[in-house]
C-alpha cells in the first residue's frame, strides 16, 4: 500500500545542511497499523510528511496505492491527498467553526454540496461518539473530544490511508487508550492503512501490528511488534522498551561486576523470555526437578500480552555444581524459551542483611 524507496531529505540551515532522512526503505502493507517510533529529531515526523508530500523528498520515491507521489504536479497532489487523511498532536481545529463545520471543512474545500456533506458528516459524528456535540465549538471540548473531531475530519473524504503524527502525545493515559481503541476500530471497519508516528512505546504496544525504530535519519530496527518487544537488537530499541519492560538487574545485584567466570558464592543470572503457551507452563519447576542439586532463585517476573500472545519475562539466579548448572542451560535450550546469560554476580552485602 505504501512503499518508500531510498528516501533522502536534506534541509538547508544557518549552520549548514541537515540530513534528516538517509536512504529510508519501507513497505507498509494494505490494512496494517504500522508504527514509527523515534526520539525527538530522529526524523520520524519528516518521514510521515514525505508520505503525503507535505515534505518533498530530496531523493527517492514514494508510492501510495501504486501511485508515484513524487512524480505528481501540485494539482495532481491535491487530488491524491484526498485519499490520505492526517491527524495531529495539537488537533489543528478551526476555533470559530462548530464540530460539524470542522468535519465538513475538507468536503467544502472540494466543492461538495450541502446534502452530500450532511450524509457524510452525520455517520462520522456517530463513529467518533460526538453526535451530541455537533453544534459545539472546540473551546467547549476536552482534549480527547478535540482529537475525535480531528479524526472524523481526516476521514471525511473516505481516505485509504490515515497518518497519525503524535496523535496522543497531548492526552492523558485514559483518553489516550480511548483514542487508540477508536483508531483500531476505524482500521478494522474501514479497512484503512494506518501509520502511527510516536515516541511512546506504550502506543506501539497497544495499537500497532508492525514497528520501525528510526534513529538519526535511518531505520535501526523493524519487525512485528511482538518480535521487536521480545527480542530487541538495537540499543535505541532496548531504551524505548525499557520504559515499559525494565531490563535492570534486581537491586541486590546492581553495581556489582558481572563476570563470565564463576566465583564462590556467586549466582549465574539468566534473563528468560517465554512466548505463547510457554508463558504459563511450569518450565522452571520442571527444570529444578530434572537437574539434581540445582538451586534456582526467582529474582524478577512479569507476565504480559501483545496482540493476544502471552509472554513472560523473568530473571533467575542459578547456583550449584557445574554439572547441575550446565544441565539447566541444556534443559532450557531444549524448550521454547529465549535465554540470555547475564553472567555470574555476587549479592550486595547490604541486600543480604
Amino acid at each position: 500500500m505504501i512503499k518508500l524507496i531510498g528516501i533522502e531529505k536534506i534541509y538547508d540551515s544557518a549552520a549548514g545542511k541537515v540530513h534528516a532522512l538517509k536512504g529510508i526503505d519501507l513497505h507498509i502493507a494494505r490494512g496494517e497499523i504500522y508504527g514509527i517510533i523515534g526520539l525527538s529529531g530522529a526524523g520520524k515526523s519528516t518521514l510521515v510528511r514525505c508520505i503525503n508530500m507535505l515534505e518533498r523528498p530530496t531523493a527517492g520515491k514514494v508510492f501510495v496505492d501504486g501511485q508515484d507521489m513524487t512524480a505528481l504536479t501540485e494539482s495532481e497532489l491535491r487530488q491524491a491527498r484526498k485519499s490520505i487523511g492526517m491527524i495531529f498532536q495539537h488537533f489543528n481545529l478551526l476555533s470559530s467553526a462548530t464540530v460539524y463545520e470542522n468535519i465538513a471543512f475538507p468536503l467544502k474545500l472540494s466543492g461538495t454540496d450541502d446534502t452530500t456533506i450532511r450524509k457524510k458528516v452525520s455517520p462520522l459524528l456517530e463513529l467518533v461518539g460526538l453526535s451530541d456535540k455537533a453544534n459545539q465549538y472546540p473551546a467547549q471540548l476536552s482534549g480527547g473530544q478535540k482529537q475525535r473531531v480531528g479524526i472524523a475530519r481526516a476521514l471525511a473524504n473516505r481516505p485509504k490511508v490515515l497518518l497519525c503524527d503524535e496523535a496522543t502525545s497531548a492526552l492523558d493515559p485514559q483518553t489516550t487508550k480511548s483514542i487508540l481503541d477508536l483508531i483500531r476500530v476505524i482500521n478494522e471497519t474501514m479497512s484503512l492503512t494506518v501509520v502511527v508516528i510516536t515516541h511512546e512505546m506504550q502506543v506501539i504496544k497497544e495499537l500497532c501490528d508492525k514497528v520501525a525504530v528510526i534513529s538519526d535519519g535511518v531505520i535501526a530496527e523493524r519487525g512485528s511488534v511482538l518480535e521487536v518487544f521480545t527480542n530487541p537488537r538495537h540499543d535505541i530499541t532496548k531504551e524505548f522498551i525499557s520504559v515499559l519492560l525494565s531490563n535492570e538487574l534486581p537491586a541486590a545485584f546492581r553495581g556489582n561486576e558481572i563476570s563470565q567466570d564463576r566465583t564462590h558464592g556467586s549466582l549465574l543470572l539468566l534473563r528468560l523470555i517465554f512466548l505463547g503457551e510457554r508463558a504459563d507452563d511450569p518450565v522452571l519447576a520442571e527444570m529444578i526437578r530434572t537437574c539434581k542439586g540445582l538451586e534456582c532463585t526467582m529474582l524478577f517476573g512479569n507476565l504480559d500480552e501483545i496482540h493476544g500472545v502471552p509472554f513472560g519475562r523473568f530473571i533467575i539466579g542459578l547456583s550449584g555444581e557445574d554439572e547441575a548448572i550446565n544441565g539447566a542451560l541444556n534443559f532450557l535450550s531444549g524448550r521454547d524459551v529465549r535465554v540470555e546469560v547475564i553472567g555470574y554476580v555476587r549479592r550486595n552485602p547490604a541486600a543480604v542483611d
